[in-house]
């Protein structure tokens, strides 16, 4: 019988753990990580994947699985995959990968996804000195469509993708994510005036042996524990793609992806049903399982020809994307504005992380005013198809930030209007968010002007 359809290179069930899969699942960066298959140029592939907790997340309706999440294992990636041309030649460093995203969704049976907060002292998120607690919102999937039972009032369509998908660095490549990343998590508190909305995060993600899964490579073994210790976490989006939450890379989309080692050693995971700009409650798309179905093309020496270093040496390069077809259609939006000034009042110079985080609070306290918990807002805006923005980075000493939400979404009119908002005690959307305690003592920043 003749095969129809894309062939399946990674298949997932659901029924076992990310180590247990067919071809076990890795949540690191490293060459030496072994591939699991080979496709050809031109050839469409589908690649599964699990949610980037492995299913440690799950539909329960409790936040307590969020709040005591093992972040050490994120994110679980399908592949690596090698890439070779028509003629059997594998992709080779200098080449230029070209991914097409021809497909992609929910694996079948698995239609659901989940919103949340991670705990201040667990993760954080953009705005973790507000909401230090550990929240969950579980979403439903109608077609294209997702609601949420803790975010009533709220219907909109997904624009799905990976967050995660990139090619394997070299070990010239490793040995400078390391030194740099290290270099700021030891130095950066003295060195740099940080955005201090993120204080109390980790300036980086170095390296470490626990929660690390290398594919095929044995846990303990000799070289485990060699990889491992040099392993990248895949976190931060790096010269190699990775980590970038693009929420638009959908169907029709290209990722124009450097290649470091023979073969490029394609990875993906972390795949959204939807996400707002910014994913900015950090555990913040609508997590999922799910499928890509993907072709590739191999452009010989495209890295010289088409990528400038930024930077000291030819790897200092970034992806380039190139955005499909298909998108929402929203035609009239609320925008918010953000400067840089913080919540005391403080004026910063030109910072647009600060910009933005006003932007949100601006967005989250007038929702409030709608019916809806803060809570609920902050999940809503890091998942749903809003629109972030930079909209000034020269206008010193203010940054301005702006973020665009599509007024459809909401089963009510959210615009100002002459009848005001009722004063006085309000109906809050109810049921809320799935909500834990924030048992840590680092203080909580206050906004003394906004809606209690």
């Amino acid at each position: 019988m003749a095969q129809y359809g894309p062939r399946v290179v990674v298949p997932i069930d659901l029924k076992k753990k990310p180590w247990e899969q067919k071809f076990p699942l890795h949540n690191r960066w490293h060459p030496d990580i072994p591939t699991v298959e080979v496709v050809t140029a031109g050839e469409v592939f589908r690649i599964e994947m699990v949610d980037f907790s492995g299913g440690g997340i799950t539909k329960n309706y409790t936040a307590h699985d969020i709040k005591h999440v093992d972040l050490s294992i994120v994110h679980y990636l399908s592949g690596p995959i090698r890439v070779m041309d028509s003629d059997g030649i594998l992709a080779k460093p200098g080449d230029l990968l070209v991914v097409e995203i021809c497909n992609l969704g929910p694996l079948p049976g698995d239609e659901w996804g989940y919103t949340g907060t991670f705990d201040r002292e667990n993760g954080g998120g953009f705005l973790t000195d507000h909401f230090p607690c550990a929240t969950k919102a579980i979403w439903h999937f109608e077609g294209i469509y997702a609601h949420s039972p803790q975010i009533p009032g709220v219907r909109f369509p997904g624009l799905t993708h990976p967050g995660i998908i990139g090619t394997a660095p070299s070990m010239e490549l490793l040995n400078i994510w390391n030194e740099r990343e290290k270099d700021v998590e030891e130095n950066g508190i003295e060195s740099f005036k940080l955005c201090e909305v993120l204080h109390s995060r980790p300036l980086a993600n170095l390296p470490s042996t626990n929660g690390c899964h290398l594919g095929k490579i044995q846990k303990g073994t000799a070289e485990w524990e060699k990889i491992a210790k040099e392993a990248a976490r895949t976190i931060p989006g790096r010269e190699n793609g990775g980590n970038c939450d693009i929420k638009n890379l959908s169907r029709g989309s290209k990722i124009y992806l450097p290649v470091f080692v023979e073969g490029a050693n394609l990875s993906t995971g972390d795949m959204h049903f939807s996400q707002g700009d910014g994913e900015v409650s950090f555990c913040g798309a609508i997590e999922m399982s799910g499928f890509l179905e993907l072709k590739c093309e191999i452009i010989r020496g495209g890295m010289k020809e088409y990528l400038t270093p930024m930077g000291p040496t030819p790897l200092h390069v970034n992806p380039i994307f190139e955005i499909g077809p298909v998108e929402p259609r929203f035609s009239e939006w609320l925008v918010f504005e953000g400067i840089s000034v913080d919540e005391s009042g403080r004026q910063h110079y030109l910072d647009a992380s600060v910009a933005y985080k006003r932007a949100v609070l601006n967005a989250i306290d007038y929702l409030s005013k709608f019916g809806y918990s803060k809570e609920q807002v902050y999940l809503l805006l890091s998942c749903c198809p809003c629109e972030g923005r930079i909209s000034g980075i020269v206008d010193a000493p203010n940054a301005v930030a702006t973020l665009a939400i599509p007024i459809a979404i909401f089963d009510q009119d959210i615009r100002p209007k002459n009848n005001k908002v009722p004063v006085g005690p309000r109906l809050i959307k109810k049921p809320d968010v799935l909500k834990c305690t924030y048992d840590g003592n680092l203080p909580i920043t206050r906004n003394p002007s906004a809606t209690q």
